[in-house]
């Protein structure tokens, strides 16, 4: 957590500075893979570490007051009685990234009384940008696909895709697995192998912009800036089937 000095800047609107932000970053990562000159580990920790930097500048200028929560940056209690944090994850899906696959995300969102009141999710790879003020709901017949990680699905979550006869699709980033059930692409995503804060908190301010189902594995809500930023299970899916799913689940 970071608490940065005097503003240089303000008139972006957090949802403007929240897109701009996400876009930028993923651009970031995007150009570190030219050529595909780096690659594996040394490719996923420059990544990471060059568009963490690049995130904190931009934050430090234009919400000076305000605190961050980012997987790549040291925390800090202090932020637990901020009224505005900014929870980010630079790159989601390192490992994805690091082999040069497009299944990556950049998440940000901000944060107020626990919950993202606005939120962006970059697919860079594919050139796309999900903002919570613009994402509308899923059009379309129900697909019968369910998002799973690539790789940590569990065998309770194929269980539960064949009680529900959804077919399984692995993809990685959770970026990705939420904006894939966002555009209608699967009906839903589930995860039960362990995440943090900035794995979920954009993806599930955007889905739940677009009339989404979001919440913890038992139904529970989904709050953000705890003291412990571990969270590990996540259900994103369209309304109608929520039921369904919270039942076959519990």
């Amino acid at each position: 957590m970071i608490f940065f000095g005097p503003s240089e800047g303000g008139a972006l609107s957090d949802i403007d500075l929240a897109s701009e932000i996400a876009d930028g970053a993923g651009r970031i990562l995007q150009a570190i893979r030219h050529g595909e000159l780096l690659d594996d580990a040394v490719l996923g920790d420059t990544g990471d570490r060059l568009a963490q930097a690049w995130i904190a500048r931009v934050l430090r200028r234009y919400r000076p007051q305000d605190a961050v929560l980012s997987e790549e940056a040291p925390d800090s209690a202090e932020r637990l009685s901020a009224e505005r944090v900014w929870v980010i994850d630079p790159l989601d899906g390192t490992r994805d990234y690091a082999v040069h696959r497009p299944d990556y995300a950049v998440h940000v969102a901000l944060t107020q009384g626990g919950q993202p009141v606005h939120s962006a999710v970059a697919l860079p790879a594919l050139g796309q940008v999900f903002r919570s003020d613009t994402v509308t709901p899923p059009t379309g017949k129900l697909t019968g696909n369910l998002a799973l990680s690539r790789s940590r699905a569990t065998p309770g979550m194929f269980r539960v895709a064949d009680q529900l006869g959804l077919t399984p699709v692995s993809l990685g980033s959770a970026g990705v697995k939420a904006m894939a059930v966002v555009t209608g692409r699967v009906d839903v995503y589930l995860h039960a192998g362990g995440q943090y804060e900035w794995d979920s908190c954009a993806p599930v301010g955007v889905a739940r912009a677009a009339g989404l189902h979001c919440s913890r594995l038992d139904g529970s809500e989904l709050t953000y800036n705890n003291s412990d930023p571990y969270l590990p299970d996540l259900v994103i899916c369209r309304p109608e089937l929520a039921e369904k799913v919270l039942a076959a689940l519990n």
